[in-house]
């Protein structure tokens, strides 16, 4: 199967993800997608990072034996602990995740910005690059993005 064939896989903790694919869908309409929400370990933000390089390999393993083309990384956690170990282990397929526009955004902005994530996301200090970012832990967060929340 040629790759313009092949879904684009997408995977997230839970169900927040499913913003990521919305907006994939806008942007790409005529392409599958097989998703990913990891419901059974959620949250993520609350684990060690080795547990969450473990549960993102996995979801990756998952999504290449539907034999995707590329995989997004749609949780903002596993983006920022384990994408970089992804993209490494998984050099053979195109791995996009969250963090990197995000941090591409911030780079333009001249004003001090606020970021709330997960413990992990927090810990991982991926937006403390960025002197002019703030960064706050809201664990309690999670549940109302799993819920639907977001307003």
């Amino acid at each position: 199967m040629d790759n313009k064939n092949k879904a684009i896989g997408v995977f997230d903790s839970g169900l927040g993800g499913l913003t990521v694919v919305k907006e994939i869908i806008k942007l790409l309409p005529h392409e599958n997608i097989v998703y990913l929400g990891d419901t059974a370990r959620v949250p993520y933000g609350t684990r060690s990072n080795e547990i969450i390089k473990k549960f993102s390999e996995e979801n990756v393993t998952f999504l290449l034996k539907r034999n995707v083309k590329c995989i997004v990384i749609a949780c903002h956690t596993s983006s920022a602990v384990a994408g970089n170990f992804l993209k490494k282990k998984f050099s053979n397929i195109p791995i996009f995740d969250v963090v990197s526009p995000v941090l591409e955004k911030l780079k333009q902005s001249k004003e001090k910005i606020g970021v709330i994530g997960t413990r992990a996301t927090v810990n991982s200090r991926i937006y403390s690059k960025l002197n002019k970012v703030v960064q706050i832990p809201c664990p309690l967060f999670v549940p109302f993005i799993e819920e639907g929340e977001t307003k």
